[in-house]
């Protein structure tokens, strides 16, 4: 049996409750969505785009802030929905944003329906080739998806790092292969650019050390919550000593 665990590996209820409590579920910043948004321009007021696997919605509040159109966050907790409705409605976004619970392998979209579909770091739950390949129906011909994932810079790296990443998520590929998956797949690879090492910092590692002081304590002698939290900060800990062979990479492709 592996000692590396993943996520899934946890309590959901508690997995649920910990990244609730931060404004990020995954690497990212509002900078690089907006700039992935920068490379489309297929968006009009009736657009219709769904972030898939959107969490609580901090990438997509600064979607509905940047880019017209009606945006429909789907995720599986609906916990996450719950916020993501909530932080809407303080926002006033509520007559073009909202957010549904449901599963990325049974989206409640008819075909073409789409003219956008985003996804930041949560595409690894359904497979990035098969969540390209599909979701691909959901979009409008010469409409895209863009989507952030988990990926190797390097032919070659250390083993402790390479048996960590390929157990906990056997797809991780190199830049190069994901985007020839995305071309198999019936896109055209528009762009595709690395996330800034502050996006796991900063944005993502950073905010979650008083989130554990704060869990850890109202969990005090629980194994699986005291589990999650030392995964998370092994997490952090292998970022820190092996980021230059990893990262989170921004995929856009148009659908041809």
């Amino acid at each position: 049996m592996s000692d590396n665990k993943s996520i899934h590996d946890f309590d959901f209820s508690l997995i649920c409750e910990y990244f609730a409590g931060v404004e990020r579920q995954g690497p990212g910043s509002p900078e690089v969505t907006v700039k992935a948004l920068s490379f489309i321009d297929n968006l009009t007021n009736d657009a219709k785009i769904a972030d898939i696997g959107c969490g609580t919605g901090g990438q997509t509040l600064v979607l509905a802030n940047n880019a017209p159109g009606h945006i429909t966050g789907i995720d599986l907790f609906a916990d996450f929905i719950n916020i993501f409705n909530a932080n809407c409605c303080k926002l006033n976004l509520q007559k073009r944003v909202k957010g549904v619970v449901g599963s990325m392998d049974n989206l409640p979209f008819q075909d073409e329906e789409l003219d956008l579909i985003w996804s930041e770091g949560a595409i690894y739950n359904i497979g990035f080739e098969r969540g390209l390949n599909e979701w691909r129906r959901f979009i409008k011909k010469g409409g895209c998806i863009a989507v952030s994932e988990a990926s190797w810079f390097t032919e070659k790296r250390p083993a402790e790092i390479n048996d960590y990443w390929n157990d906990a998520y056997p797809q991780i590929d190199t830049i190069a292969n994901k985007v020839a998956q995305m071309q198999k797949a019936g896109y055209v690879p528009t762009a595709t650019f690395i996330l800034p090492e502050t996006c796991w910092t900063d944005h993502f590692y950073l905010p979650q050390v008083a989130a554990q002081e704060k869990f850890l304590k109202k969990y005090a002698g629980n194994k699986s919550a005291e589990g999650l939290i030392s995964e998370q900060r092994r997490e952090a800990r292998l970022y820190a000593q092996y980021k230059e062979f990893y990262g989170y990479v921004f995929y856009i492709g148009r659908k041809i």
